[in-house]
């Protein structure tokens, strides 16, 4: 297992001297401070890296500025104009690129890492760092985001482009990280203050000098594309696996999203390791860890040990009850555009809310009102049940397999009431005497098509190898209705939030 202490409990706090050397600790400020170390780290993890390496002031002045020199420094907001107000707070812009031009053919055989590098974002986080340093909110930007690159010109021709649509990450490629930020803003209106970038080879290494991570699962996760397995229980992730679990997409129907949501999850178990952990209260663990970071890490030249550190003191009590999660809200998550593909379509006005929240610097996490289990929903209406999938990341084909007129139609809208993403174009079955309902689904996607037979109650569940995601309900005769279903996380609020300690494994640590 891993070669750091295995404490994940904040056990220890700013009271405790550890065991580790403290004397080079003493050397830069204050009595020791317990928390946060963790510098970001690579690819989706990089947001949350980040956030520790914001926290990493307390382990002193000396040990911070000798770091600083191996970052490579970029200029991403160069010649940017018009850009949007400045709001409270501080936002970074966090992101993960391939990479995997960087790592051994061994560990690219061992973790599936095979293909060219696509030289584009593969992870794209915004964190909002409230202006009383007591509060972190991380933002997933779907990489598939339907976008609109500003003008610009290509970073290797010369030549003058035009503003056109684009998947998000496609920016990258184009323009790198001037042009990131340029579409971020673009698309948010939150102004940028500072930009961090890491790839592959940070990620892992960087897992692995903290000792691993450990992360929590309720169901077997299986994906053939990256080599994830794991049973239902705990599990204390190498880089390399903690890179498997990160890059999954095939692990059920939520594609993407679903990816984003362990994401931020593995962020979460992170800040816990450092804050609790015996990674920040140990200079030489601090240290090593840190150097690994951020010896592959990008930023801009406004970043440094002198920000790190005036962060890092205003946050000596961060935890990861103080940070919080949300995903961009999505209208479409098959957005067609011709001459792209398939792009995720944001939810316009609930995006609007969100980054509003950012500029004026308020929690995500707004008052939610979920209904208590058992004693029936909100207003009368009864209880959602409980699904693993959200409705939102699920396409939906409804066909009309009865005589019945508009019952596809009727079974089409009210599905899409309840919040999957329907074709809206339902069809004629090639049978019209289906008397049970059927959702045909291809055995890959199970877990959407649960969530489907949750909200059809007593409809058979078929299984079609090839089908695709796109799950297909058959209405039969017995349709009556469908039932109210919901997200299984019971913190999520109005922008799906959670807290950092509500998605860690165990609730006291």
């Amino acid at each position: 297992m891993s070669p750091v202490p295995q404490p994940n409990r904040p056990t220890r706090r700013a009271g405790s001297p550890p065991p580790p050397p403290l004397p080079v600790r003493r050397a830069g400020g204050p009595p020791p401070r317990r928390r946060r170390d963790k510098p970001r780290w690579g690819v989706r993890i990089a947001a949350g890296f980040s956030l520790v390496v914001l926290g990493s002031g307390a382990v002193g002045h000396a040990v911070m500025t000798g770091l600083d020199t191996g970052i490579e420094r970029v200029d991403p907001f160069k010649d940017m104009k018009n850009r949007p107000q400045a709001g409270h707070g501080l936002n970074v812009l966090l992101v993960g690129t391939d990479g995997r031009d960087r790592i051994t053919p061994d560990e690219k055989r061992e973790y599936r890492l095979g293909g060219a590098p696509c030289h584009c974002t593969d992870t794209i986080m915004l964190v909002h760092l409230s202006a009383d340093k007591a509060r972190a909110s991380v933002v997933s930007l779907p990489r598939d985001s339907y976008a609109e690159v500003p003008a610009h010109q290509d970073q290797v021709t010369g030549k003058e482009h035009k503003a056109h649509p684009v998947k998000l990450n496609a920016a990258y490629a184009e323009g790198g990280p001037n042009l990131t930020v340029r579409t971020v803003e673009n698309l948010t209106r939150v102004k940028i203050d500072h930009y961090l970038e890491v790839d592959f080879t940070s990620f892992m290494r960087t897992v692995d000098a903290m000792g691993g991570v450990e992360i929590c699962t309720a169901k077997a996760m299986h994906d053939t594309y990256t080599g994830l397995d794991l049973l239902p229980g705990s599990h204390r992730l190498t880089g390399g696996q903690a890179l498997q679990y990160v890059r999954s997409r095939h692990v059920d129907g939520a594609s993407d999203l679903g990816r984003m949501q362990r994401q931020q999850r593995f962020v979460a178990a992170l800040i816990k390791q450092a804050t609790g952990g015996g990674v920040l209260l140990n200079p030489v663990k601090f240290k090593q860890v840190s150097s690994t970071l951020l010896g592959s890490v990008r930023a801009d030249r406004g970043f440094g040990s002198e920000q790190m550190l005036a962060l890092g003191q205003a946050m000596r009590d961060f935890t990861p009850s103080s940070s919080e999660f949300a995903s961009v809200p999505v209208g479409d998550p098959a957005y067609p555009v011709k001459g792209i593909g398939s792009t995720v379509k944001w939810d316009e006005p609930k995006a609007a809310k969100l980054f509003e929240s950012l500029r004026q610097d308020r929690p995500l996490a707004a008052p939610a009102t979920p209904a208590t289990p058992g004693k029936g929903g909100t207003a009368g209406r009864p209880a959602a049940v409980t699904v693993d999938v959200p409705p939102q990341q699920i396409r939906v084909q409804v066909e009309n397999g009865t005589r019945i007129d508009g019952l596809g139609g009727r079974v089409d809208a009210a599905l899409r009431a309840t919040g999957f993403d329907t074709t809206r174009a339902p069809a004629g079955g090639a049978s019209r005497e289906v008397r049970r309902t059927v959702i045909a689904y291809d055995p890959r996607w199970d877990r959407s098509a649960r969530t489907v037979a949750a909200a059809l109650p007593g409809s058979e569940l078929r299984a079609v190898a090839g089908q695709g995601r796109t799950v297909l309900v058959i209405a039969g005769a017995d349709y009556k209705k469908v039932a109210p279903v919901r997200a299984e996380d019971p913190h999520q609020g109005a922008f799906g939030v959670v807290t950092g300690d509500q998605v860690v494994c165990g609730s006291d640590g």
